[in-house]
């Protein structure tokens, strides 16, 4: 497993000629970074006096942060398994009608869970970035950059989870299907977008 590599490792693996781990895993990785950073920033405010008022929305989101981690972590390994299953169609036979037909029907089922599954990396990454927006003003001050980097990290996460998942949209014949897909993509580009310029503008401006 990718998630049980160092740092280090990691690294080597990415940077090797290998087509996989790739992009949909990294993104999936800054997204768990990010909700990381949001539990570091409800660890930091948690039984301190001045947020007893927002203890129990501190608690809420410190949860809520530690289970969008661990499934973001588990996608870095689901994206590349899932870009794995589209090279596998491709290197099924087709010396015969039965063989192309399976062979192109397998073809059609990768690439569809190749976009399913940076679909799922880019809605938990909002749903980081709407942590992180929660917490603005209601948690340790001091601990506001690392707010800030977790946001980053989030929509970074989403917008190459959203690379990931156009530029196999093409592939795809289901038009109904298609539709679905980039009709999601659009909107939760949309409202990750908008939420990450809330957060960066709360945080420029009171850093200082």
């Amino acid at each position: 497993m990718l998630v049980k590599h160092t740092v280090e490792e990691f690294s080597r693996v990415l940077a090797s000629d290998a087509p996989a781990p790739g992009g949909g895993s990294v993104a999936a990785l800054s997204g768990a970074l990010g909700a990381d950073l949001v539990t570091m920033v409800c660890n930091l405010s948690i039984g301190r006096e001045n947020f007893e008022a927002h203890s129990d929305e501190l608690k809420r989101s410190l949860a809520k942060a530690q289970a969008l981690s661990a499934s973001l972590l588990q996608r870095v390994d689901l994206d590349t398994e899932a870009f794995t299953g589209v090279m596998k169609a491709f290197k099924m036979p087709k010396a015969t009608d039965e063989e192309k037909l399976a062979r192109s029907s397998a073809i059609q089922a990768g690439y569809q869970d190749a976009i399913q599954s940076p679909l799922g990396i880019a809605r938990e990454c909002v749903a980081v970035l709407e942590l992180a927006e929660g917490l603005l003003g209601r948690s340790n001050p001091n601990a506001l950059s690392d707010l800030g980097v977790a946001a980053q990290q989030a929509y970074a996460g989403l917008e190459g989870a959203i690379m990931n998942v156009r530029i196999n949209i093409p592939s795809i014949k289901d038009a109904a299907f298609v539709q679905a897909a980039s009709s999601e993509v659009e909107e939760l580009l949309g409202k990750g977008s908008a939420i990450s310029e809330r957060v960066h503008g709360y945080v420029t401006a009171n850093l200082t």
